[in-house]
């Protein structure tokens, strides 16, 4: 099939919208390779430089010679819309099979089949799912003429960002017939990478690997501990920076907190997170189109997202590796001659990483457990089933399942909703590739951590974390920004943290297989819930977190201060019917702590105080729960009502911690279904670890 350079020029000034566009080194040769079929091809290049033009215009100039259509491999939501409207742009039908669409399914198998796509995208998880397979692969897959996979490390154990499911990549590999052309692209790969990617790709892989140097980047790396110092910064800072940008936080409630403090004071922003849902493509053109300063977000903004002209990229805490950063920083200036990329590094983020590290793949204890259960259930059981039996969270049992499932030969297997047990064991290769992983990443944590405390070379750090060759590196000239924040502002940001409460849903149904001692089960009546509740902060966390903290494990009496904070909260919140007497929940391992507080802040609120439930029974703490179901049967009998009659009218009903959520949701059932008033739950803090 003869490659026509001016159609494939024509194609890319099409796509960039440019008349006068030329093809960047390496683009043009990388395309003509795929074209004439030379053979499988590794893209290693940076962030920006192009890729998805050598998939795009290659695909197109396949079509129009006869060929069948092409599938490529997408790992993230936000990739897949972007490139669908790059896609269009050169006149090539892209669609996608994907979590987010799962109504237009029917309607792109039809048109697969009718040979009117031109390009279909899905995500690796697809690759799982039996139906595909198939029913949408196996009909095509003859005549597939090119096959992509976008972010390719993600195959890569080594990989800064390995996705499970991008192992059935491996396996389809094996399968295809050689001649298939077949197109790996990833910003991202150092030398290991690259090594396995040759191992699962195949040892005849050419490769085309370009400069790793951003010169349009200027980099700096500030130590700021506490939160409030970073939020005062980025309030200062941003508005000074011509153009838009993103801020990356490493959890969802960050992003959340950040945005609404930069509303606070006056910048237009929006979070953007996993749990955006469907205002996830709204929120994105609100960036393209310069709607917003910033998105503040999570990872989900990641690979493949493209505002070519975004001045600046900041990170609220450092993330885990320095090559994650170096593929998140790239966001930035792709278009412009000059942008910023800065690391504003926390105290929280070696907890928040190491969670994260410590959480990638299950504990042999967990491993154990659901082989053990499933052994004594020849037919099988579903997660919520595991989760009766297992003191383990639905994510780890979830996360448990999924790995071992994707072993080869996997020792498990699921038949509709339920997993259970096949012939295979478990290879020893399992665990000895958690612990190969789980040190590389520590170490990348520490050379993140190099990266912080450097003053100068940053993109030469970069570059050679990526096994590149830094050269001589010239960063933009722009000015530094500032080190430290205006002490009015942080005052401020302190007072925005402090200011903050949080809303407390209560459960609505009890667990799966009920409570047996209360002798309930099913959906929660109204008229025996809680009404919605309010919690003062996150424990530890800036603010009022670390008050209870201290409270809680130090003083053993919470401080007069966050009684005044509750006051405050209550009478903002101002909950109707207004609650006329104050109650709380007992406990036998603190039996002052709670009732202290809760005394106190009635009289504050000149309300009265009535002791009227108790525990019945000694049981472990509920952090010590890791699932809802194990965490009611923890509460499940525990709690009683001690007095003949309630009070009458609304009541107030305190904690301290909220965990689980059950206790407060049986507290609020006894007082409910003894003839009590309506209840509105107030906690201190959310642990965190609620599912």
């Amino acid at each position: 099939m003869p490659y026509n350079p001016d159609r494939a020029l024509e194609l890319l000034r099409l796509g960039t919208q440019n008349v006068g566009a030329a093809f960047r080194d390496g683009q043009e040769e990388a395309i003509q390779h795929v074209v004439d079929g030379r053979g499988r091809l590794l893209v290693v290049q940076k962030t920006g430089w192009g890729k998805s033009f050598v998939y795009f215009i290659a695909t197109k100039l396949l079509r129009e010679a006869g060929a069948g259509p092409t599938l490529l491999v997408s790992p993230l939501l936000a990739l897949m819309r972007n490139q669908i409207v790059a896609a269009e742009r050169i006149g090539v039908r892209a669609l996608t099979i994907n979590s987010d669409n799962q109504d237009d399914w029917p309607a792109v198998e039809a048109a697969l089949g009718r040979n009117e796509i031109d390009i279909l995208l899905i995500s690796p998880e697809r690759l799982g799912n039996e139906h595909f397979r198939s029913e949408v692969l196996a009909g095509v897959a003859a005549r597939i003429a090119l096959l992509v996979i976008d972010e390719a490390h993600c195959i890569s154990d080594w990989g800064h960002d390995f996705r499970p499911h991008y192992r059935l990549i491996e396996r389809i590999v094996r399968t295809l017939p050689p001649n298939l052309r077949l197109l790996a692209t990833t910003a991202t790969a150092n030398n290991r990478v690259m090594d396995d990617l040759q191992v699962v790709l195949g040892p005849d892989l050419a490769v085309s690997r370009g400069d790793l140097s951003r010169p349009s980047l200027f980099l700096q790396a500030i130590r700021m501990p506490d939160q409030a110092e970073r939020l005062a910064w980025l309030a200062q800072v941003l508005p000074t920076i011509p153009g838009s940008g993103i801020v990356y936080t490493l959890t969802v409630r960050d992003a959340v907190q950040v945005a609404e403090w930069l509303r606070t004071r006056g910048i237009a922003v929006e979070s953007y997170t996993g749990e955006s849902g469907d205002r996830r493509p709204q929120i994105e053109q609100d960036l393209l189109d310069n709607q917003v300063k910033a998105l503040v977000a999570t990872t989900a903004l990641g690979m493949g997202f493209d505002k070519p002209d975004l001045a600046f990229v900041v990170h609220y805490q450092s993330p885990g590796s320095a090559v994650a950063y170096y593929q998140q920083v790239g966001r930035a200036g792709r278009a412009l001659t000059a942008a910023y990329g800065v690391v504003l590094s926390g105290r929280e983020e070696t907890e928040i990483t190491d969670y994260f590290i410590g959480s990638a793949f299950p504990t042999q204890e967990e491993v154990r457990q659901v082989l053990e259960a499933l052994h004594a259930a020849p037919n099988g059981l579903s997660i919520y089933e595991l989760m009766a039996k297992i003191n383990a969270s639905f994510g780890r049992i979830e996360k448990t399942l999924l790995l071992l499932s994707l072993e080869s030969p996997a020792p498990i297997a699921k038949q509709r909703t339920k997993w259970m047990l096949t012939a295979a064991d478990l290879s020893e290769a399992f665990w000895q590739r958690a612990e190969r992983l789980t040190a590389l990443r520590r170490s990348e944590q520490r050379q993140m951590q190099e990266y912080v405390r450097l003053t100068s070379g940053h993109m030469e750090f970069l570059i050679r974390a990526l096994d590149g060759s830094p050269g001589r590196f010239q960063p933009p000239a722009l000015p530094s920004l500032p080190t430290q924040a205006d002490p009015a502002l942080v005052r401020e940001a302190v007072a925005f943290l402090r200011r903050t409460s949080l809303p407390l849903e209560l459960r609505k149904k009890w667990p799966n297989g009920g409570m047996p001692q209360f002798a309930l089960k099913g959906n929660i009546p109204d008229d025996q819930r809680a009404e919605p509740g309010k919690m003062l902060c996150i424990w530890g966390d800036a603010g009022w977190g670390e008050t209870v903290r201290r409270g809680k494990y130090r003083d053993r009496r919470f401080a007069d201060e966050l009684v005044a904070a509750c006051v405050q909260l209550v009478r903002e919140w101002a909950p109707q019917p207004a609650p006329v007497w104050v109650t709380c929940i007992p406990s036998r391992r603190n039996p002052d702590l709670v009732p202290d507080f809760a005394c106190r802040l009635a009289a504050a609120l000149t309300l009265p105080f009535h002791v009227v439930l108790d525990r019945t029974a000694d049981r472990p703490e509920q952090k010590t729960m890791a699932n809802g179901i194990q965490q009611a049967r923890n509460i499940d009998g525990s709690l009683a009502i001690i007095v003949d009659t309630l009070p009458e009218g609304s009541v107030l009903l305190v904690d301290d911690m909220v965990d689980s959520r059950w206790t407060l949701t049986v507290a609020a059932w006894l007082l409910r279904s003894h003839g009590g008033g309506p209840v509105f739950p107030l906690a201190l803090a959310s642990t965190g670890h609620a599912e």
